[in-house]
């Protein structure tokens, strides 16, 4: 649920004047639909309310191709929802309350253990319990399979989770709170990288905004730039960001070519309200 604003309010403010927006979001299903939409073959484990937002989330992720035979009905807790303010400069605050995510178990991922395999792209993000993405980083890195991590919302990992992880893509804050180091130049960066490195995972990507995304793996370090775009709507960039990523990467790409990508789709979506809505359809990168 979104409002655009002039202004975020100070606490104890009320501001008139904003609009209001309902879009479909949640950052594995924004990730889901951004990397369907771009071509992959998307199976989307996850946990929805039985109410209304539950079935018309069900509804949309068929409509856009995602397989939906692990998503999990919790008949106790609603489905997730966010609360997002927009400001005049495509900036954006979110309040996230997990609901039905929050019981996003073992078992659940288990059920779908059949999908990770050798040439799979296992996609993680945060706003599930921490022991599931655990378990399901272990299954999929005993499968062969790629394990990309999106390390959002931020919480300190422990370090048999980062040990699983091929890919990590945090961006300055997530960086920051999970390394300690502050991300203000390609130095501070490159010392960022290199901790995560140094927890044994082999690819590290900072994303950082409009200058692009921060690279670095066994062939070093490098900036990927972003294109140059009026943002309206920075709701999901990462998200986008990505499932753009994942979809690179599984049709064969080299790391920094999928990065390019990322970079190209999840610039896009910023010039666009919403989340999943914002996430473009691979004839739309085609045609630049």
């Amino acid at each position: 649920m979104v409002i655009k604003t002039e202004a975020f309010p100070q606490p104890g403010e009320t501001l008139l004047g904003g609009e209001f927006f309902l879009f479909p979001g949640g950052k594995g299903a924004n990730q889901a639909v951004a990397a369907a939409r771009l071509g992959g073959d998307v199976t989307f484990i996850a946990k929805i309310g039985n109410d209304i937002f539950g079935e018309n989330s069900i509804a949309q992720f068929r409509k856009e191709g995602i397989v939906t035979d692990y998503i999990h009905v919790d008949d106790k807790r609603p489905s997730g929802v966010a609360l997002i303010t927009v400001d005049a400069k495509g900036e954006n605050t979110i309040v996230v309350a997990a609901g039905s995510n929050g019981t996003l178990g073992r078992a659940d991922v288990e059920k779908a253990a059949g999908r990770f395999t050798s040439d799979a792209i296992v996609l993680m993000q945060l706003e599930i319990p921490l022991e599931t993405v655990i378990y399901c980083a272990q299954l999929a890195k005993s499968k062969g399979a790629t394990v990309i991590l999106n390390p959002a919302p931020a919480r300190a990992l422990p370090d048999e989770l980062l040990a699983n992880i091929s890919i990590i893509t945090p961006n300055r804050t997530e960086t920051e709170t999970l390394s300690g180091i502050k991300v203000s130049d390609s130095a501070s960066a490159e010392s960022a990288a290199r901790w995560f490195r140094n927890k044994g995972i082999n690819t590290v990507i900072i994303t950082l905004g409009r200058q692009g995304a921060f690279l670095f793996d066994d062939r070093g370090a490098r900036l990927i730039e972003a294109p140059e775009v009026k943002a309206v709507d920075s709701t999901a960039a990462g998200d986008i960001f990505n499932g753009a990523l994942a979809v690179g990467l599984a049709k064969g790409q080299d790391i920094q070519n999928a990065v390019r990508l990322a970079n190209r789709a999840a610039a896009l979506s910023v010039t666009r309200m919403g989340a999943q809505a914002s996430a473009p359809f691979k004839h739309e990168l085609e045609s630049e």
